[in-house]
């Protein structure tokens, strides 16, 4: 048996956040992953991070609170606008954090973070490091993670154990069981506060960006101990995934002005009254519905798949801001992408919902075994 003060389940982006914050106050905590920190799917973020920093030369006029309006109007108003409200507001203070800590954002000529477009958004307020941001993120909080626990030593990794079971008592959840994945052993782990941060369940779909990892398990414990799950109707599908494989080819490359063409080669978004204007950066949502509606039209290339072109934009562009997207074209669609359009179709990206929480991230057991 184990105890700690904080168990946090999950080494991502969000789990290793949570442990920095608890570390720096020296407070006994074990991370439990499925994988090794550096695994995690927050890697496979590509595109950016929306924070309004105005640093754009056409975002000046940017603000939290016209982030949060794009965010609402976005969410068709069924977001949680006080969570929204919330995130906006702090998103900046979040990315200067990221970059005081050594997170290397690409750059504009006078040294600030770039900003780019990005789907749904009212100005060019997504910052990004090429088109591997999750990866130099992920990394940085890493690296931060590891120096602070030199100092404090109060922070024990547990790679490769899989969660269970959370353990309740009197509607209090006390602790969890793990599987050692390495010796198969199941362990007993006590603790006074336990953190889900295990991701989405993108992988119960055919067609996901989602990596193995991402099965839903985190939301299936926390539904059996006895917690609500909430909006798991939402799922979001992202427009652009490589073609049989379902990787994911970053928002990016259409918010640095890449194209969706049809079988005759035209920009056939504009024959959509919901996505004429925006075009490419139009939500999510829009953009995959009218690629599907396209694609069922019968103008689809071989009638599966749709072509999403950067040619135009020069080899020098697509090589600084998206050499990811030609590496992964190449690998597994054998695509040169500076020279030929890449074949995508939309594919399950993110699970929207997840374990019902209050505004400090606090949820409650109502039932248990």
């Amino acid at each position: 048996m184990y105890k700690f003060d904080a168990i946090i389940i999950g080494s991502g982006l969000a789990g290793l956040r949570a442990a920095y914050e608890l570390v720096s106050n020296k407070i006994n905590t074990a991370i439990i992953s499925k994988v090794y920190p550096l695994r995690s799917h927050s890697i496979a973020a590509q595109g950016g991070v929306n924070a309004a920093l105005a640093n754009n030369e056409n975002a000046k006029d940017d603000s939290w609170e016209k982030h949060a309006c794009d965010t609402i109007k976005g969410s068709d108003y069924l977001g949680d606008q006080d969570a929204i409200l919330k995130m906006c507001k702090e998103g900046p203070q979040r990315i200067f954090e990221l970059e005081h800590w050594g997170c290397p954002f690409s750059r504009t000529d006078d040294g600030r973070i770039s900003q780019r477009p990005f789907g749904g958004q009212g100005f060019p307020r997504t910052a990004y490091a090429a088109d591997r941001t999750g990866h130099a993120m992920l990394h940085t909080l890493y690296e931060q993670i590891i120096r602070i626990n030199e100092e404090n030593k109060c922070l024990t990794f547990f790679n490769e154990w899989l969660v269970t079971r959370l353990i309740v008592n009197d509607k209090t959840i006390t602790g969890i069981i793990a599987l050692d994945l390495k010796t198969g052993n199941l362990e007993l782990f006590k603790a006074d506060a336990v953190i889900i941060a295990t991701g989405g369940a993108g992988r119960l779909y055919g067609k996901s960006t989602n990596a193995l990892i991402n099965t839903g398990i985190g939301l299936s414990i926390a539904y059996h101990a006895g917690a609500d799950l909430k909006d798991m109707e939402f799922i979001q599908f992202h427009p652009t995934t490589l073609f049989t494989t379902n990787i994911l080819i970053t928002e990016g490359a259409r918010g640095e002005g890449g194209y969706l063409l049809n079988s005759a080669g035209e920009r056939f978004l504009a024959n959509y009254e919901d996505s004429k204007k925006a075009m490419e950066i139009a939500p999510r949502d829009i953009v995959s519905r009218n690629m599907i509606r396209e694609i069922k039209k019968g103008n689809a290339i071989n009638g599966q798949f749709l072509h999403l072109d950067l040619r135009h934009l020069g080899k020098n562009l697509i090589m600084e801001r998206l050499p990811g997207v030609v590496e992964l074209a190449g690998k597994f669609a054998g695509i040169n992408a500076i020279t030929e359009p890449i074949p995508v179709e939309p594919g399950q990206h993110y699970t929207m919902g997840g374990i019902d929480t209050d505004m400090d991230t606090k949820t409650k057991i109502f039932w248990s075994f």
